[in-house]
């Protein structure tokens, strides 16, 4: 996923900085982490408050195999729903709750 397309994706939120991230890309809004790019996949960021709300619109976690321990390791970004991709309006209302999520985890 280019830049370009995540600026266009994220613009409800105002500017956001692209940064690499865990092999991939991090997303920010005023420092705040609000997403990810893993694998070429978007992931947003959740907490306990809206984990629900991706649970519910048939989103995945990220997890991973940790190396060390062989456990699987959950992440906490969530996929973007489908409809979200499409829709700008459905895209910013997944974006301000990955801000929120962003802003209560304090990075």
């Amino acid at each position: 996923m280019d830049n370009a397309r995540l600026e266009e994706l994220f613009e409800s939120l105002g500017p956001i900085s692209i940064r690499k991230l865990f092999g991939g890309k991090g997303i920010y809004c005023d420092g705040v982490i609000v997403a990810v790019v893993v694998r070429g996949e978007l992931m947003l960021k959740a907490d306990e408050e809206t984990i629900p709300d991706f649970e519910a619109a048939g989103c995945s976690r990220w997890t991973y195999t940790g190396s060390r321990h062989g456990k699987d390791v959950a992440m906490p970004y969530w996929s973007v729903p489908d409809d979200a991709f499409d829709d700008p309006d459905e895209m910013a209302v997944w974006a301000r709750r990955a801000y929120e999520a962003g802003r209560r985890a304090g990075k």
